[in-house]
């Protein structure tokens, strides 16, 4: 089993913590602003705000060297709602992955809400975590933790499809507060 490094002790971090606890890994969670106890996960999540990566990165980057990190961002245009904030041709994920270059990145958890996993469906389906990422090792280490706890995982492909994962989430937040779904709801996936 591995140790994780949650970064972020909101819905999210809070949600993925019981994940993989369920999953039998062990689980250390990290308010984003406390920097003197040092990451030792095996696997790093980042469950912060997309606006916040920049900082955590500068603060701990030495810290994630050889780790498998996992970007649950979505870079949206929190002010407006109306687009995302990252180029057209690029993600979160890449741009983190950029500043990791002694990490492998993986994009995970970005298109679920707090609420369906911690649930493990999403209306009649089963929640599905959709993973993108260029390692497949990590990926696979993801989608382990993942369907350890009951969930569905599926290999979204290489890490250039976190730009459509990204895109995905802009939808399903957006209609979220829109109050067209609920934050309890999402994408279901059935196979």
């Amino acid at each position: 089993m591995s140790h994780i490094s949650i970064l972020g002790t909101g819905n999210m971090g809070q949600a993925i913590s019981t994940l993989a606890t369920k999953a039998g890994h062990t689980v250390e969670l990290f308010n984003s602003h406390d920097t003197a106890k040092p990451v030792t996960g095996d696997i790093v999540v980042l469950a912060v705000p997309y606006p916040a990566v920049a900082t955590v990165l500068a603060e701990r980057a030495g810290q994630f060297t050889g780790k498998v990190v996992v970007d649950i961002t979505n870079p949206l245009n929190f002010a407006t709602f109306d687009s995302l904030t990252v180029p057209a041709d690029s993600s979160a994920a890449a741009e983190i992955a950029a500043a990791l270059p002694a990490s492998r990145v993986v994009k995970a958890f970005n298109t679920t809400f707090a609420a369906t996993l911690t649930s493990g469906t999403v209306g009649p389906n089963p929640t599905t975590v959709l993973i993108a990422g260029d390692d497949t090792d990590a990926k696979t280490q993801i989608a382990g933790l993942v369907t350890g706890a009951g969930l569905n995982a599926i290999d979204a492909g290489a890490l250039t499809r976190a730009r459509e994962l990204e895109a995905l989430a802009f939808l399903q937040i957006t209609l979220a507060a829109g109050e067209k779904i609920s934050w309890t709801g999402g994408f279901g996936i059935a196979a």
